[in-house]
């Protein structure tokens, strides 16, 4: 048998290598680039890429993204709990699969169900399947979505951006997807907190004390979300825009005002979420004790959405 001679396995720089894993790199294009994914559909985003932060949106002329499969790694990374709730795996989604998106984190939040449902279309097709159990009756039914129909509400949902009261004129965003990420962690956290509460284990004056500490902190996230979405308010001729003069403003104005500005922005919000399915019952159904009409709720959640 012939001797062992490392130095045919070293490059020109004396480092070792696998010949078979790690090959020297090439500028020879690769013979299976022609086979790569491709976009499947093109995307209107629902803001018409309004309120994106900067240099997070390469838009095109016509406004329409390409849209383009989820890869085997995407798939993957939605497997990841601690991704899912932070909202990196929906980051890295959206950049992965619609590449003119460069900065997910700073995309308005009001367009993120749409562009997950253009990559759900674009990897698994246009119809969804979901199981709901009709209200009155025990027993689940498969019902399917065309999802091309959900979209192009989104695609003709406006936000209206103006709110007046008092004789003043509130400009107002949606949030970015890292303010409600951020906003969901921190209610998350609450909601947890809630739970220890009610633990009958805790003493009643512990309990008290962690009330209204949670309390506090859910108070100031709602500020914040309100607060976080005004852009400019005007008073007269005058345009205010400095983040302390609104700040200090929304936290001594008075509660009537307050709310309305609140609501606004909450039905702007629910304008770009998908409404429930409006499904007729079978005479089964109805005979187990289902209305004749009913709804079925459509929930986006990114653990089941692409399974």
């Amino acid at each position: 048998m012939a001797d062992f001679n490392p130095d045919e396995f070293k490059t020109n720089s004396g480092n070792n290598i696998n010949p078979l894993l790690n090959q020297p790199k090439t500028n020879k294009v690769n013979p299976l680039a022609g086979h790569f994914r491709t976009a499947k559909i093109y995307l209107t985003l629902p803001s018409g890429g309004e309120y994106y932060g900067e240099d997070c949106l390469d838009f095109t002329e016509t406004g329409e993204l390409p849209v383009m499969p989820m890869t085997a790694k995407d798939e993957l990374a939605l497997k990841t709990p601690d991704a899912l709730l932070s909202g990196q795996a929906t980051v890295d989604l959206i950049q992965s699969c619609i590449p003119n998106i460069k900065n997910a984190w700073g995309m308005p939040s009001l367009d993120i169900d749409a562009c997950l449902i253009a990559i759900r279309i674009a990897t698994y097709g246009e119809h969804m399947s979901i199981t709901a159990t009709p209200p009155g009756t025990k027993t689940p039914t498969d019902y399917t979505i065309d999802l091309r129909n959900v979209l192009d509400r989104y695609t003709n949902a406006v936000f209206d951006n103006k709110f007046d009261a008092n004789g003043l004129t509130c400009i107002v965003r949606p949030l970015s997807y890292k303010e409600f990420s951020q906003v969901s962690m921190q209610t998350f956290e609450e909601q947890r907190i809630f739970s220890l509460v009610n633990n009958d284990q805790i003493d009643e004056d512990e309990k008290l004390k962690q009330f209204n500490v949670t309390f506090n902190k859910i108070r100031d996230i709602t500020l914040g979300m309100v607060i976080n979405s005004v852009v400019s308010i005007q008073v007269g001729d005058e345009v205010v825009t400095a983040r302390n003069h609104i700040t200090e403003f929304l936290e001594n104005t008075d509660k009537s005002f307050f709310k309305s500005l609140s609501d606004h922005i909450e039905v702007q919000k629910k304008t770009f979420e998908v409404p429930p399915m409006k499904v007729k019952a079978t005479e089964e159904q109805i005979a187990e004790g289902a209305l004749e009409n009913f709804e079925v709720p459509i929930v986006f959640d990114q653990s089941t959405f692409f399974a």
